[in-house]
């Protein structure tokens, strides 16, 4: 939906009304503007009514204005520039608190994505952990966070966990050169978009190995290769990512991992403790 939303405009333009035109043509010149505006605010900037705009969306075949905006929103975060990322949230924050604005914006992302994440996808993600001779994970810039502070958690009960951490593509290939069908590899991929993590991802897959994709929607670049997709709603906060949907996916993927192998978590986290204490890792305070 996302990827042909300039084109079913382009296919309905002449079955649309003048008003409609004007919509159109609002949305084909000024995207990166229009994908960011209530119904209201877009009906206003173009001269016609903000139930003229919900009809717009309908006529598209979305269920209405917010799936619309969505798929905008989707199709123009994967090619602004930073500079261009400054200027839309200061359009969309304006004079209000930016602590409150953004985040109820977060808040609004994780109930977003709890209401429609594929739970089967998850729970064959979770089984595919458990099974997995070797655990691949790769994420970069920024969702390299988002890699590494799975990797850390992973690692905490589990000995078969890589993090691929790249600096040029041929380091990809040579981090993930014996993934083979035994193997998971986790990608975690937001706009925009990594082609490191996107071919890493093609790699796999043709090695026949379980793909675990993290990312903001299903016609995103390394769903088309993926086994199991989980999708979290990320959104723009000034020129960073707000990741806060997805860290709560991870969160969640740990959580049921964990619950899954109980004791030999347990087990593994006493040997720990003792270790901690033995070598004063963690202070007493």
């Amino acid at each position: 939906m996302v990827q042909d939303i300039t084109s079913r405009i382009s296919e309905s333009y002449p079955t649309l009304s003048k008003s409609q035109r004007r919509i159109a043509s609002a949305v084909l010149n000024s995207c990166d503007k229009v994908a960011f505006m209530t119904a209201a605010k877009l009906g206003q900037t173009v001269g016609v009514s903000e139930s003229t705009v919900v009809r717009f969306a309908i006529e598209l075949g979305f269920d209405g204005y917010p799936e619309f905006q969505r798929a905008v929103q989707e199709l123009v975060r994967a090619s602004l520039t930073p500079n261009q990322r400054i200027e839309v949230t200061n359009l969309r924050i304006g004079d209000k608190n930016a602590l409150d604005k953004v985040m109820n914006a977060d808040i609004d992302k994780i109930k977003y994505t709890l209401e429609n994440i594929d739970r089967e996808a998850f729970s064959a993600s979770v089984t595919s952990i458990l099974h997995a001779e070797h655990i691949y994970i790769i994420g970069v810039r920024s969702s390299a966070s988002l890699a590494s502070f799975l990797h850390f958690n992973l690692s905490m009960i589990l000995d078969n966990v890589k993090l691929v951490t790249p600096t040029s593509s041929s380091e990809v290939f040579e981090q993930i050169l014996d993934i083979g069908p035994n193997d998971v590899m986790i990608a975690i991929s937001f706009p925009r978009y990594s082609t490191k993590v996107i071919n890493a991802v093609k790699y796999a897959h043709a090695q026949g190995s379980t793909v675990i994709a993290l990312t903001d929607s299903r016609s995103a670049p390394i769903a088309a290769d993926a086994t199991h997709i989980l999708t979290a709603q990320s959104d723009m906060a000034s020129f960073v990512d707000s990741l806060a949907a997805p860290l709560s996916v991870i969160n969640a993927m740990l959580v049921d991992v964990t619950r899954q192998m109980e004791q030999q978590v347990k087990e593994r986290f006493d040997r720990l403790e003792r270790i901690w204490d033995e070598y004063d890792v963690y202070s007493k305070r």
